[in-house]
């Protein structure tokens, strides 16, 4: 085999994880701009100076700006769905893990940009010419899930519903999230977060 033969592999292995390097900075660099501008005002020349790369490298990777707002909202979930592996891995009653997701859940909205693009562009919908994923449809479903093991356990006050409750404590979250983002730019988050535990599942701030 040739020296060429034998390099040439490499050297595509190099193209390709710089590519997907390229990929995450333009996503990071896009749900910074999402958050801080909404997605109306954000254009493909912001998320290219804030990446440092060029227009042509953005659109090398995302056909256009609905693109970009796709990615970032699935890479929400994402985000989402990691945190609930690994709160339920963790050796704890389950009402104790639905109050770690929810504080923990809330840090997020006050430190990740992606987490905080995707509930912008969830609001913004609207205005986006792309099918978002539905709306935190995975992360109600973890809560409820959570909520049917500690009634099992006898964990939830008597007479408790989980499918209503999981509503009643996911819809109260978002909306508690979104009012510290309107009015406090989330700088309360957290003290929001455990009134409304305190409100409906006070068992959660147990531990």
């Amino acid at each position: 085999m040739s020296t060429r033969a034998r390099r040439t592999p490499a050297v595509s292995d190099l193209k390709q994880e710089r590519a997907i390097r390229t990929r995450a900075l333009i996503l990071d660099a896009a749900a910074q701009a999402f958050a801080d501008k909404g997605y109306p005002d954000t254009t493909l020349l912001d998320v290219a100076q804030l990446t440092g790369a060029t227009k042509g490298a953005v659109y090398f990777h995302f056909a256009n700006k609905n693109a970009l707002a796709v990615a970032v909202t699935e890479e929400f979930y994402v985000r989402l769905r990691s945190l609930v592996q690994e709160v339920e891995k963790e050796e704890l009653p389950p009402v104790i893990k639905i109050g770690r997701l929810l504080t923990r859940t809330g840090e997020m909205f006050r430190q990740d940009a992606v987490i905080k693009a995707g509930a912008r562009l969830q609001i913004e919908q609207s205005l986006i010419d792309a099918d978002l994923p539905t709306p935190f449809l995975g992360f109600g479903e973890a809560v409820t899930g959570l909520l049917r093991a500690a009634e099992a356990e006898g964990a939830l006050p008597a007479g408790s519903d989980p499918e209503v409750l999981g509503r009643v404590l996911v819809s109260a979250f978002f909306g508690a999230q979104h009012m510290s983002w309107v009015i406090n730019d989330r700088a309360d988050i957290t003290d929001r977060v455990r009134e409304v535990l305190d409100v409906v599942l006070p068992a959660a701030l147990q531990a």
